[in-house]
């Protein structure tokens, strides 16, 4: 793939519109729950609390994701983003003055916390869903690699600046300077009339989720993915975003922990450029295997939670996570119909995200009763388990993006 190809998407203005929403909603994204990690443990100091609180978030996005989906099939989509950036706004605005004003408790962040998620189950479906609408056919793999080394580099920059203010400032200055952020993603959403598609005649909001979980389940390809994921999420969460920040504290920093959380998304940058310019004939069987790299940071932050093979860990686990993240896009856009995709997509996210919530929230107890280590290493063999047998799967082993069989 030429370069000249690789930048094409961005020719057609209404996708520059959607990508540059997209890259400043994940900048809000990336710096959120960072600051609100080293909120909750400023204000308890225990890791169960911190599970319970980014919990709360994870039922609440994985509780409305079906609607969302019916909404981003049945509604202008750039609409939806709109408003669901500005909810967002309001709820990170709540929480920050919250921290700010010392009046903030763990019941009062599980609320906002459960605000925030209820949101982006809004604009999760949407924002997926429309990039096929912004772009010609032929351009889907490099817009969707672009969309993701956008994101990827938006979170570089968030979860470094957000583990920074967090140590220089404060958590409840970088849990502020996102509601800000999210007020800018909705300008960027307002400008995005890219045509929609043809929807099928409006039924009840029951029959279109059960209409979307007939697309989803008629793919052995789609959920057997998304049940390995399921498990691959719930193991990772846990690990980084409930003891990886209590493990920072008592070894590498604060700050350094922020530089570790970019390493990934630095990763997955370059993993981005590879997958724009690269697909083997069975992406999505090579993208999915190479998910098994995720258990890499779980085994050295159990063992040996140093910068350098944290950094390193982490950076291989984002080149290796990108390539499935474009294969499956890919996959899901050149084979579900238009007018189902967001629906498909809020099933993938659901089943992927559901068991987040018992991650999150059973991994503290876990630790206290097996000790950091032990856990972290049980993590670590779910995921290449749970990856193991996805790739088992005689679906997710013949699938080939119709650009391979051109």
């Amino acid at each position: 793939m030429t370069a000249r190809t690789m930048f094409e998407p961005l020719r057609h203005a209404m996708f520059r519109r959607l990508v540059t929403g997209r890259i400043t909603t994940y900048v809000g994204n990336a710096v959120a729950p960072v600051a609100l990690a080293f909120a909750v443990l400023d204000l308890t100091g225990s890791v169960v609390a911190l599970g319970i609180v980014v919990g709360a978030r994870s039922v609440a996005n994985v509780a409305l994701l079906l609607m969302g989906g019916v909404l981003a099939d049945r509604l202008p989509r750039g609409v939806v983003l709109q408003g669901a950036s500005l909810a967002a706004a309001a709820s990170q605005a709540a929480t920050g003055a919250t921290v700010l004003l010392g009046f903030a408790t763990v019941p009062l962040l599980i609320v906002l916390s459960v605000v925030n998620g209820a949101v982006s189950a809004v604009s999760l479906p949407a924002a997926s869903a429309l990039t096929p609408q912004t772009v010609p056919p032929d351009l889907l793999r490099p817009a969707n690699a672009l969309a993701r080394m956008g994101i990827n580099t938006a979170m570089i920059t968030g979860a470094s600046v957000g583990g920074m203010v967090a140590a220089l400032a404060g958590p409840g200055w970088a849990i502020s300077a996102t509601a800000a952020v999210f007020l800018v993603a909705s300008i960027c959403y307002a400008r995005v009339r890219a045509p929609e598609v043809a929807a099928s005649a409006p039924t009840r909001p029951l029959a279109d989720i059960r209409a979307g979980w007939r697309e989803f389940t008629a793919r052995t390809w789609v959920w057997s993915v998304v049940v390995a994921l399921m498990v691959v999420n719930a193991a990772v969460t846990g690990g980084m975003q409930v003891l990886g920040p209590s493990v920072a504290d008592a070894t590498i920093g604060r700050i350094v922990w922020g530089f570790v959380l970019g390493a990934q998304t630095a990763g997955a940058l370059v993993g981005g450029i590879i997958a724009s310019r690269r697909q083997p004939r069975r992406a999505l069987l090579f993208g999915t295997a190479l998910v098994g790299v995720a258990a890499a940071p779980l085994v050295v932050l159990a063992h040996w939670p140093a910068m350098i093979p944290l950094l390193a860990a982490m950076f291989l686990t984002g080149v290796a996570v990108e390539q499935f993240g474009v294969a499956w896009d890919v996959s899901l856009q050149e084979n579900v119909p238009p007018d189902r995709l967001a629906r498909v997509y809020s099933f993938d996210a659901v089943g992927s995200f559901v068991a987040i919530p018992l991650g999150q929230i059973a991994i503290g107890p876990l630790a206290q009763q097996f000790g950091v280590s032990a856990t972290l290493t049980g993590a670590a063999v779910l995921v290449v388990l749970a990856i193991g047998g996805a790739v088992c799967s005689p679906g997710v082993r013949g699938l080939v993006p119709r650009e391979a069989l051109a």
